[in-house]
């Protein structure tokens, strides 16, 4: 079955009625196969009570104590429901009411019991709606003639079957494999899986890319109709295309990409143009690669992207969103004609955005730069060819006078930037993180970020002015109570950080930090743990804050179209505004307002898009959220995850070795020890302190020792050796050669 339930109900929108042949279109169900299970799923809801039948259509019933929920659990069994709904209770499901479910699954849950203040409610899995383990990372084991896959994620407590279909498992025991589940238990049944690859003897001797493509059941290939689609695409723009847009391909036009190793496929989304206008502001163009023009609706290419959502980056191999061969009609190339959509912004002197247009266009890139080439081409003076000294001109304009005038508007709003050793995201706006990274050793990222910025917050406010269906990105504040570690950390190391207790936390509240941080020598490690601190971007389809960009009201992602799917969604809303928008209120009218443009706001009290339109595209945005939501955050654990490993090798090559660290958190079983020049943390387990017993105290974040008055806190400097490495958990074993601080008579005290 390609779909899974929760794609399927997310086909149902609040009391509509949905007919059979629409769900099949929709879900993509081109044979008699898929056909026949998502009637046997339909009628399955039906009796369950999920759906009801009216007139041979179906249509979504919503119970009041039944919530739908990621499942959570623990590696001793405890298991959570965490609803999507920001500040939503957690719901504790027991072991015996999991209905088979395991970790990382989405569900319907019922409440069997109502929450207090003190106890969370309690629910019962009612619906399985999608699987987030279709394949696993396993050890596999032999017992009586029979072959079994232990999960290395102990949050999944059990153990499959495996069915050899004439493989010779004896070769794989005791080692790592990827197991693909053939069967979910079902009753007294157990699970069943088939070996799919053997990666090594243990995670160590595996490919890094490999586990963590395994691990999170990434999707490598595309279907063979999305492939033949994606080579149907023509690659030629008819002239008529042409005569529609607005043709920018005289202008000096730039692309600006990151380095990657040779034979990578670089997808190029977006170019730079600049111009001074006759009063003195700048006129900024952006543009951004037409994918909607190449891509439709429901079309077997749009399904795989859909699927995927979003592109990741595993550095050596990027798993891309759509196939490399849309690429070759659709992504920038130098030298040659290319569709976008341009917003085309007035800045003023101060680095205001004044008015900005969103156009069809066309566009030719003339030079397509890396980061570093632009880096070292800044402030050069002479060229060997007009072109290039053009070029030189723009790229001094963009980073030396309008990012610094535009970055100053952001930091008077209260806007602030993370200090980093390096750079790995493959947009240039803000990212997963939701704030803009700056690496000393490479300025022009965090300058390029600042202008890529001003074009979602255009988009994001174009769509509101137009009162059209939209997805904006929004980003809650922190929780005070995640900084009170790194505040006492700070403040250990003679920062003099504080922050009202009782007050929300604001971007200026981390502007400040940020500014402070700069001052010590320990800044990267500081602004390392401030990411930790931040709440996950999510997309909505209603306008909202944004703290890491201190936006109040409204922001989107529109800069990737063939690497996120918000962003080609954002474009197809775009699209249809200029299509079948209406500029006026009735034919009557003899003059309409430009759609296209700024000046159009505060104009509008009409329905901009047909009435039929406008639901269709809301319902479409209601459906696919949550799914967008799901991906981006798999992504992250993805590419975190690959950080982890490729730190947890490193060390592991270091075992026996001496480093100074920073004690960065503290806790009753020992304290964490942040390795500066790495940035890997390790612990130091208190069973190791074998000079003295030593007690914990919370209320000063230390470790005492009893008799010799040492104590390890907060912002103390030690020495420490790398004892041992478990690499698959990315566990950093230490002990401590030296170092701590001596106890105070405070510290001694009983708390």
């Amino acid at each position: 079955m390609e779909f899974s339930i929760a794609t399927l109900l997310s086909q149902f929108v609040e009391d509509k009625l949905v007919a059979a042949k629409n769900l099949e279109k929709k879900l993509g169900c081109e044979d008699e196969e898929n056909i026949d299970q998502l009637q046997i799923a339909l009628e399955i809801l039906e009796k369950i009570g999920v759906l009801l039948k009216e007139r041979g259509k179906y249509r979504r019933i919503y119970e009041e104590d039944v919530v739908e929920a990621k499942l959570r659990c623990s590696s001793k069994g405890f298991c959570f429901a965490i609803q999507d709904e920001e500040n939503a209770d957690d719901i504790y499901v027991r072991e015996s009411h999991l209905s088979n479910a395991w970790n990382g699954d989405r569900v319907l849950v019922k409440i069997i019991k109502e929450g207090s203040r003190r106890r969370s409610p309690e629910g019962e899995v009612k619906l399985i709606l999608e699987r987030a383990n279709p394949s696993l990372l396993a050890t596999v084991t032999e017992a009586e003639e029979k072959y079994r896959a232990v999960p290395l994620d102990d949050r999944l407590l059990f153990e499959l079957d495996l069915n050899q279909n004439g493989q010779d498992l004896a070769e794989a025991v005791e080692h790592l494999v990827h197991v693909s589940v053939v069967r979910y238990p079902i009753g007294q049944l157990p699970p069943l899986g088939k070996v799919t690859r053997v990666l090594g003897s243990d995670a160590e001797e595996a490919a890094d890319v490999d586990i963590v493509s395994c691990k999170h059941d990434l999707v490598q290939s595309f279907s063979e109709s999305a492939l033949k689609d994606a080579q149907s695409l023509g690659g030629k723009i008819p002239a008529a295309e042409i005569k529609k847009r607005l043709d920018l391909r005289k202008k000096l036009t730039i692309a600006i990409e990151p380095e990657f190793e040779s034979g990578m496929n670089i997808w190029v989304d977006n170019a730079l143009t600049l111009e001074k206008t006759e009063v003195g502001h700048w006129q900024l163009g952006v543009h951004i690669t037409d994918i909607a023009h190449y891509i439709e609706m429901d079309s077997s290419l749009d399904r795989a992207a859909k699927k995927r959502g979003t592109g990741i980056n595993l550095r050596k191999k990027i798993l891309p969103m759509l196939p490399e061969e849309v690429s070759s009609c659709c992504s920038l190339v130098k030298g040659k004609d290319r569709l976008t959509i341009s917003v085309l912004m007035t800045i003023d002197e101060l680095g205001s955005v004044v008015e900005y247009s969103i156009q069809p266009s066309v566009v030719k890139v003339d030079h397509l730069f890396t980061y570093q080439q632009v880096q070292s081409l800044l402030g050069e003076q002479e060229q060997k060819t007009k072109k290039m000294a053009a070029a030189v001109d723009l790229l001094n304009d963009l980073f030396f006078t309008l990012s610094p005038l535009v970055k100053a508007q952001r930091i008077q709003r209260g806007g602030f930037e993370i200090a980093t050793p390096e750079i790995s995201s493959l947009y240039k706006d803000e990212g997963r993180l939701g704030a803009i990274l700056s690496a000393s050793a490479l300025p022009v990222h965090s300058l390029l970020t600042e202008l890529m910025v001003l074009v979602g917050k255009a988009v994001a406010d174009h769509l509101q002015a137009l009162s059209v269906p939209g997805i904006y990105c929004t980003q809650p504040e922190p929780d005070v109570e995640e900084l009170e570690d790194l505040l006492k950390l700070g403040n250990n190391l003679k920062l003099d950080l504080d922050l009202d207790p009782e007050a929300e936390v604001s971007s200026q509240d981390y502007q400040q930090l940020t500014q402070k941080f700069a001052t010590s020598p320990e800044n990267l490690v500081l602004n390392y743990l401030l990411q930790g601190t931040f709440k996950p971007v999510k997309y909505t389809t209603k306008p909202g804050s944004h703290f890491g960009l201190a936006y109040d009201n409204g922001y989107t992602h529109c800069l990737s179209p063939g690497q996120r799917y918000a962003d080609l969604l954002v474009q197809r809303i775009l699209k249809a505004v200029f299509i079948d928008g209406r500029d006026r209120r009735h034919s009557r009218v003899k003059h309409g307002v430009d759609l296209h443009s700024s000046s159009c706001h505060g104009q509008i009290n009409w329905s901009v898009l047909p009435p039929a339109m406008h639901s269709e595209i809301e319902e479409e945005l209601h459906k696919v959220i949550s799914h967008l939501n799901d991906k981006e955050k798999l992504a992250e654990d993805a590419e975190k995850d690959l950080e982890g490993l490729r730190k947890a090798e490193k060390m592991k090559e270091r075992t026996g070795k001496i480093f100074e660290g920073l004690i960065t958190g503290v806790q009753s079983y020992g304290f964490f020890v942040e390795i500066e020049d790495l940035l890997v943390e390790g612990l130091v387990h208190v069973s190791s302190l074998k000079d003295d017993w030593y007690e914990y105290r919370s209320r000063h974040s230390c470790l005492v020792g009893r008799k010799n008055r040492i104590a390890y806190r907060l912002g103390d400097r030690v020495e420490v050796e790398v004892k041992s490495v478990d690499y698959y958990r990315q566990q950093i074993d230490l002990v401590t050669v030296g170092g701590g601080s001596e106890a105070s008579n405070a510290d001694l005290e009983e708390e």
